[in-house]
């Protein structure tokens, strides 16, 4: 295995999602989320299981801020829970929340660990469900006042702010699919959902720039490369649809205010566009400063009039993740490289990446995930190749820091590189972690 070397500034991290580490989910005031109500409906979770202990971080984060410094890491991306800091949403400030935060935000400093933080990875609060959730409007509004006051606590030492975290997956998932929170299968909804984060975005982002803070602000979008499954020209045309929405429709939107104009065609006919205004987001767009990547997997899609924008996606004979997802990492090298040649020369970060193995910790009390470990290099060498091909890639954030709650999946998937032992809640470090460390440490060399 060829010993990888990055750029001395390269930005090292892991990341994590409030509602899947912290638990304490009625502890010091905070309200209820979407997915607390939702992981509590017998159904919709693996074993019914929930977020209200999870890795119990609220209670742990100094013991967890000390293996981040153990394993070297520079950056940690971590989220904040809305209702920890609204219970309501908006109205009420509980200030135990503002606390929690501030005193982890202290903790990494003091250990030279860089916080950069999203402010929503999915845990909406209800009472703003209860109006609407993020398929009305007045929820974006809401959602400024939020971001503003993060700004204003925590602007003075936090540097790096990603104001969603993947809103394909917020709406597809959660108003169109309905296996997310809130639940909700209307396609309609969604496509309007996903118009009023995207909205939020950049309302967010233009409040941010206003208090003229020393940082930077951006968004987080799960991309995955889209190969035709032949030459065949309805395949290639059906791969390029399947890009339309899994990618270009959020790209287009963030980087350049607009929506790819064959889907809104395809949509406005077969009757699932809502009806949005003509100017879309003239009167709001903001650059971002970065453009953060969530990549875990490609697409293979073939044409299927009967599916979804007349695109099927293939199995592919390849090994796959726990998730069952195929093992690509050629499929990074291609997406960070189309991002640079497409929509020019934004920085990029790679905020997640990473994959799900049934690890178990062995007599000697370690856990020898190397599998993990593969999955990991081959990533990293061809993020590396990217850089060296001319993309600006600062940064690279593994998902995850430790096991947690992975959402539809309850406790059943494992990505950390650090396990967690969920009945007494030890962490042991992994292989897959020593061997970050080892890469860090060359590359600062």
């Amino acid at each position: 295995m060829e010993k990888l070397r990055f750029p001395k500034d390269f930005i090292f991290g892991t990341a994590t999602a409030a509602y899947q580490i912290e638990g304490a989910y009625k502890e010091d005031e905070k309200g209820e989320s979407i997915w607390d109500r939702f992981s509590h409906i017998p159904g919709n979770v693996a074993k019914m299981h929930n977020g209200d202990i999870a890795c119990d971080h609220y209670h742990r984060y100094k013991e967890d801020v000390q293996l981040l410094k153990s394993l070297g890491i520079k950056s940690y991306r971590f989220s904040i829970a809305w209702p920890r800091i609204f219970p309501k949403g908006f109205g009420e400030i509980n200030q135990k929340g503002i606390q929690f935060y501030r005193d982890l935000i202290d903790e990494l400093i003091k250990n030279d660990i860089e916080p950069a933080i999203t402010i929503y990875h999915w845990d909406l609060p209800q009472k703003l469900q209860d109006i609407g959730g993020w398929a009305n409007p007045q929820v974006a509004d809401y959602y400024v006042d939020y971001a503003n006051l993060l700004f204003r606590e925590f602007g003075d030492r936090v540097k790096t702010w990603i104001t969603h975290n993947e809103p394909w997956v917020a709406s597809y998932l959660g108003y169109a699919l309905g296996v997310h929170a809130p639940g909700i299968k209307d396609m309609k909804m969604a496509l309007l959902a996903a118009h009023n984060i995207l909205l939020s975005h950049f309302k967010a982002v233009k409040a941010y720039r206003e208090l003229e803070q020393d940082g930077q602000i951006g968004i987080t979008l799960n991309l995955s490369t889209c190969y035709s499954n032949s030459a065949d020209e309805e395949d290639i045309a059906a791969a390029h649809r399947s890009d339309g929405w899994n990618n270009r429709w959020f790209l287009d939107a963030a980087l350049k205010g607009t929506y790819p104009e064959d889907m809104i065609k395809i949509f406005s006919d077969t009757n699932i566009m809502p009806e949005l205004p003509k100017e879309l987001f003239t009167e709001v767009f903001e650059t971002s400063d970065f453009l953060g990547i969530n990549y875990y997997t490609r697409q293979v899609v073939k044409n299927n009039s009967e599916a979804f924008i007349g695109a099927e996606s293939v199995a592919m004979d390849n090994p796959k993740t726990e998730m069952g997802w195929e093992i690509y990492p050629q499929g990074l090298y291609d997406l960070l490289t189309r991002i640079h040649r497409d929509y020019g020369n934004i920085d990029l970060y790679i905020t997640e990446n990473g994959a799900a193995f049934n690890d178990m910790v062995n007599r000697d009390g370690k856990v020898e995930d190397e599998n993990r470990l593969d999955y990991l290099y081959t990533h990293f060498a061809a993020a590396l190749s990217a850089i060296e091909a001319g993309v600006p890639l600062k940064g690279y954030y593994i998902w995850s820091f430790m096991d947690n709650f992975e959402w539809a999946e309850g406790y059943e998937k494992r990505f950390g590189i650090v396990h967690v032992n969920y009945k007494t809640q030890e962490r042991t470090i992994k292989k897959s972690a020593y061997w970050y460390k080892e890469l860090i440490e060359r590359s600062n060399k």
